[in-house]
Parts: C-alpha cells; structure tokens; sequence
C-alpha cells in the first residue's frame, strides 16, 4: 500500500512540474521542431472572455464589437513571445486571422511583422465556409517549404480543424511543414 502511494504522489508530481501542458514528451518534440526549423506553429489566440463566437452583429473590421484580449491575455501574449524569444526560436513569418484578437496576440508576442490571412479566419463564426477555409489553411501549410518557421495565431476550432486538437488559449500545437502532423504541443505560462 505505501509503494502504491509513493507511486501515485510520483505521478502527481511529474505532472504539476511541467509548465507545458500536453505533457512533457509534446513539449520536448515541440521546442526540438521548433529549433530544427522548417515547422509550423499554430497558436490559439490569448484569453480572450465571452464563451465561443463573438457578439451578434460582430464586424471583423471593428474591433469594438468582437471578442477581445483580457488584461491576462494581453500579459500572456507578451510571455509567451519573450519566452520564445529566450528559447531561441524565430519566425521566418508570421500570419494571423483577420480578428482583432488574434491580431493583437501575435503582435503582442513581439517577434516580428504580422500578417493577416483571410483563411484563418474564425470557422464558428464562419460555419458556412468552414471547409473551404479550413482547405485554404491546409494548402497554405502544405505549401511550406522555408527553413525557417511559420507562425499561425488563430481560432481553437481552426486548430482543432487541421490537427484533431483542442487547444487552450494561449497554447501552441507545432506541426509538421507539408503534411500538417502534429509534432507537440506548448502551453507557456
């Protein structure tokens, strides 16, 4: 009974000790793609409060009726970019859906010029396009062949699309140039 305890209690620690939630193997994988370079980084957008979607009558071009960053996603958009920027890891380019929160997470992580790219733009929202966005991120994924990595910020369901998983806000699930595998996964506090 006390082996199973100290078994139990070892466990418990191995999995609060670890900042990166997906477990440690998914972070190790995902910090070696991402120094190998050639890989793709989709990132959730930071906290952003108010459930799923945006408001009725939402514009994309008005920030003041979309969902936005909190003062916490704002803050853990900055980590996260100066955690990165500590870890050594760099972008060759960096693209975001046209929402404003993704925008400003990707510009808050500070690692360089960020671009809009209509594909990835929020497929809840956008229900009726779904497949062709979701076929328009794939192709743009498969398309890439630089050295260097692609940084994508935008919606959980858009990630959950390409790769079969769920992220939280903030997480980044790093993928494999080409076919879209995902390789690992970070969540950076």
């Amino acid at each position: 009974m006390r082996r199973m305890r100290l078994a139990i209690l070892t466990v418990l620690l191995g999995f609060c000790s670890t900042a990166e939630v997906g477990g440690a193997d998914d972070a190790a994988n995902a910090w070696r793609a991402l120094r190998a370079g050639g890989h793709v980084a989709l990132m959730r957008h930071a906290d952003a409060p108010g459930g799923v979607g945006d408001p009725p009558g939402f514009r994309v071009e008005d920030c003041a009726t979309q969902r936005n960053l909190s003062a916490k996603g704002r803050a853990d958009a900055e980590k996260i970019g100066a955690r990165l920027k500590r870890e050594g890891i760099a972008f060759e380019k960096i693209l975001s859906s046209p929402w404003c929160r993704c925008i400003d997470t990707a510009k808050l992580l500070n690692l360089g010029t960020v671009e809009t790219e209509a594909t990835f733009g929020n497929v809840v929202v956008l229900r009726d396009q779904r497949e062709t966005l979701t076929a328009g991120a794939r192709a743009l994924i498969a398309k890439w062949a630089a050295r260097g990595n692609l940084l994508i910020v935008t919606h959980g369901a858009n990630i959950a699309a390409l790769t079969g998983i769920s992220p939280a806000s903030g997480e980044i699930v790093v993928a494999r140039s080409g076919s879209g595998e995902a390789v690992g996964r970070l969540m950076l506090e």
